[in-house]
């Protein structure tokens, strides 16, 4: 018996815990926020690329790949689509912002990497990181 309300206690918690996040929603029409989902998927498989490839050693690839899937020459991918699906014009500006500055640190961090000096590379990766979890610790779209 005590174990079983001891359970109970827990999963009280647990969908308490749950069932708040203080984060800011941003309210995008439906095509923008599947579009913006896609693209947040395919920027953490580019992340996942990006470490294999610095633990391998491999860092002007790794510098490459931030570049084109992540940096500022990745900015811009869904203007062909009609604007209600285009996330950034729908977001909030400050989470605009945050966006801008993970491009700007991916840009950054690939620069660094071109040059194969693992360490400077190495020291920019979290400001590439960090504006991921800037946005997603502060931002929900649902």
């Amino acid at each position: 018996m005590q174990a079983k309300t001891l359970f109970l206690a827990a999963v009280l918690i647990a969908s308490q815990a749950l069932a708040e996040d203080n984060r800011q929603l941003a309210t995008l029409p439906p095509a923008a926020q599947e579009a913006l989902r896609e693209e947040m998927q395919g920027n953490l498989l580019a992340i996942n690329e990006i470490l294999t490839l610095m633990a391998a050693g491999k860092v002007k690839e790794a510098g490459q790949l931030a570049e084109t899937s992540l940096g500022k020459s990745a900015q811009g991918k869904h203007r062909d689509k009609p604007f209600n699906a285009r996330p950034g014009p729908h977001m909030p500006p400050a989470m605009h912002e945050i966006g801008i500055d993970g491009h700007t640190a991916a840009s950054e961090f690939a620069k660094a990497a071109a040059t194969g000096d693992r360490e400077k590379a190495l020291s920019l990766l979290p400001n590439l990181t960090g504006a991921c979890v800037a946005c997603h610790y502060s931002w929900r779209t649902r």
